[in-house]
């Protein structure tokens, strides 16, 4: 789902409305990232056309006097259109431009810099590693449990 905003603390709004948010905002970043993706993908998306349009309506140019002069073309249909179209490309361009910043900004600040950075990610991995261990043992204990389990069925049999 994307959402066409203009102010970054639209973004913030709409996350807190639409899905709340845990303690560390990962909700709302993901949701950032997300639509900075797909706004990337919507500034090239009108760039290629823009100039694909611009190259494809271009009256021809003379580019150097040793070479001919270049055929003429037809006049366009409606030639205030013609002429509209380019600065209506552009104004969509700068447009998306703007509605990426707006998410940029909307995205959160590291807190701490790096240094706090790195120590969060030690404390996590130190947390990882511990609920690692508890997992091993659990399954160890499963896996005893089930020889015993079977075992028992054995025995029965």
């Amino acid at each position: 789902m994307t959402y066409k905003l203009s102010d970054p603390s639209e973004v913030v709004a709409l996350h807190l409305e639409v899905r709340g948010g845990d303690e560390f905002g990962f909700c709302m970043w993901m949701d950032i990232i997300s639509q900075l993706q797909e706004q990337v993908n919507q500034i090239a998306g009108i760039a290629f056309n823009t100039f694909g349009t611009l190259q494809r309506d271009a009256p021809p140019v003379r580019l150097s006097p040793n070479y001919p002069e270049p055929p003429a073309t037809n006049p366009p249909e409606d030639a205030a259109s013609f002429l509209e179209q380019p600065k209506l490309m552009s104004a969509a361009l700068v447009k998306a431009a703007k509605q990426f910043d707006a998410l940029v900004a909307a995205l959160p600040l590291a807190e701490g810099g790096e240094e706090a950075q790195l120590k969060r990610i030690s404390e996590l991995q130190s947390e990882n590693d511990a609920v690692g261990q508890e997992l091993q043992r659990q399954l160890e204990a499963a896996g005893e449990l089930s020889n015993l389990f079977a075992l028992q069925i054995d025995a029965m049999i």
